[in-house]
């Protein structure tokens, strides 16, 4: 099979699958997206005879533009632009999980300093507040008092971009000093892990510890209705558990944070007995023999 990928930048995450795809002998087309011209007529010469096309994209614009042409052109592509979209943006990614009727923290959206200040104080402290476009854990904050909060909020309001204008308030969820990181395929998991930190940040990529992480039944029901309600594909979906029994001090419960569309797998790879990459690989083929992009589970 011939496999396009889209990218702006080869890091380890895309070396794992390319290396995956030349041992099973495919035909890799690499699309540099920093390079590529798409006409909204015409698909370039890259696009021709491509079974599938795998989204990597670094920027999120770019990731959205880059799919929805693949999809123009008539090429599988995963994930899609309608799952980019959703998953790119918190405020979507939310309103997704809420209508699908995953549990996730609760959640205000507020166009100005003054009525943000309201749900902060509403929220009460400590409260989190994100940019509604971002990963790897960059521009949040936790905010512990009022002077803080007007502090940031003025700030951000100063700020040239019309993102940093949407104030997305969050409850603070007091985990257990980590999360879980489950990456998926169609609600299918491949593998878990535990991201572990003193810090209340607990991503890979601020120096969290990682661990494997066995998935139970309602962790399982959780990753699927998650999968299903930003439109299924290959997924990074992170957990945070909720609920302490007060007899056995364990958590009874998970709420869905987040669901990622261009998810690294890197860190799952190395402390997952699972091969990753080969695992995601098996999903592709059977996606580019299908002719079909992402399922949504029923």
């Amino acid at each position: 099979m011939n496999i396009g990928l889209l990218y702006s930048r080869i890091r380890k995450d895309e070396k794992l699958l390319l290396s995956e795809l030349r041992e099973r002998d495919h035909d890799i087309t690499k699309i540099d997206v920093r390079k590529q011209q798409f006409n909204i007529s015409e698909a370039p010469d890259s696009f021709s005879d491509l079974d599938i096309v795998v989204d990597r994209c670094l920027s999120t614009s770019r990731s959205v533009y880059a799919t929805k042409f693949a999809e123009a052109y008539d090429v599988p592509v995963v994930n899609g632009p309608d799952v980019a979209e959703v998953c790119a943006d918190k405020v979507k990614n939310s309103l997704a999980l809420v209508e699908a009727g995953v549990p996730t923290p609760d959640t205000d959206v507020a166009f100005t300093k003054d009525a943000a200040l309201d749900s902060i104080e509403d929220f009460g402290y400590p409260c989190v507040l994100k940019p509604v476009v971002g990963s790897w854990g960059r521009l949040m904050a936790k905010i512990d008092s009022r002077d803080a909060a007007e502090a940031i909020l003025e700030h951000k309001e100063t700020l040239g971009h019309y993102e940093h204008k949407i104030f997305y308030v969050q409850e603070f969820v007091d985990k257990p000093g980590r999360d879980i990181r489950v990456l998926a395929v169609d609600g299918e998991p491949v593998a878990a892990m535990v991201r572990s930190s003193d810090h209340w940040l607990t991503n890979a990529a601020k120096g969290a510890e990682t661990d494997t992480f066995e998935l139970d039944d309602r962790a399982l029901e959780l990753v699927e209705k998650a999968s299903a309600a930003v439109g299924g594909g290959l997924l990074g979906i992170d957990l945070m558990e909720t609920g302490v029994d007060e007899e056995s001090g364990e958590f009874e419960d998970y709420t869905v944070h987040e669901v990622n569309h261009t998810v690294e797998f890197k860190a799952l790879n190395d402390v997952s007995d699972v091969d990753v990459p080969s695992e995601v690989v098996d999903w592709l083929e059977s996606k580019a023999q299908s002719g079909s992009g992402p399922e949504t589970p029923a």
